[in-house]
């Protein structure tokens, strides 16, 4: 196993995200590298990952083409990441996927076919699940300080209304495995939590809510605006960052309080 790589005797920890050229990846991406982390930036368009790139502060960054719900493609992933930039101190699962109608609406349950369901959890749930346990599985004995932050949704807490059943259920998931793992890796010092997302203003978003309607829409914020992918890569920064050693198994709510707790 490779060492982590040092500049001016400083160890930069390398990091891969999942869903790395979506709105609020790539937030994510520039937040840690902006904070001195190597990123293995993970995607299925290299067209987009490669302009991804070009935005990240730093050197040593890589792109990796992948499906996070294909088992094989995920183990060539973390090979790939591994081999380029040594041991993965960071993982941040952002690959996620919300199917609706093209008007923007959302199928209900029993309109909801299998495919569309089985395809959400695919990516959602299976996918989060699959990197989180190569993840641990490559863990080395020595490891101190590992993190892995999901990411789920307010959808998961509230059933939202903006979203579908099947993609509901997947983030719920992500709740449940995020809990599950953390319990799992606190004996090896590796924090696992989640963040969860309300509106933001980013691509997937836009699928169910016509710029038109941001004024209607930040009205049931509290905070009274839409939230930014910056705001999410916030809680991801300081999740993954020293000063939350201490914290595992939490769901970080980034909303502008539409939902409180």
């Amino acid at each position: 196993m490779r060492e982590c790589k040092r500049v001016n005797g400083k160890e930069r920890r390398a990091a891969l995200v999942t869903g790395a050229s979506g709105g609020i990846g790539v937030a994510i991406c520039r937040a840690l590298a902006e904070d001195g982390l190597r990123v293995a930036a993970l995607d299925r368009s290299q067209d987009a990952l490669d302009g991804l790139l070009q935005q990240l502060a730093g050197t040593g960054h890589i792109s990796i083409v992948a499906d996070v719900s294909n088992e094989a493609q995920v183990k060539s992933a973390f090979d790939r990441a591994q081999h380029a930039l040594g041991e993965l101190a960071v993982m941040v699962t952002g690959a996620g996927i919300l199917m609706l109608r093209p008007d923007g609406s959302r199928n209900l349950v029993a309109e909801t076919d299998l495919a569309e369901w089985q395809t959400t959890q695919d990516i959602n749930a299976t996918g989060t699940f699959l990197c989180c346990r190569e993840f641990a599985n490559r863990l080395p004995a020595s490891v101190s300080g590992g993190r892995i932050v999901t990411l789920s949704s307010v959808a998961a807490q509230l059933g939202g209304y903006r979203s579908s059943a099947s993609y509901i259920a997947s983030k719920s998931a992500v709740l449940g495995l995020t809990k599950a793992m953390a319990r799992e890796l606190a004996p090896r010092s590796v924090t696992v939590n989640s963040v969860a997302p309300g509106l933001i203003d980013a691509p997937m978003l836009r699928l169910s809510l016509d710029p038109a309607d941001d004024d209607k829409a930040s009205a049931q914020i509290p905070l009274g605006r839409l939230g930014t992918p910056d705001d999410v890569a916030a809680a991801v920064r300081f999740l993954v960052s020293p000063g939350a050693s201490y914290i595992t198994g939490v769901t970080i709510d980034v909303n502008g309080g539409y939902r409180m707790q």
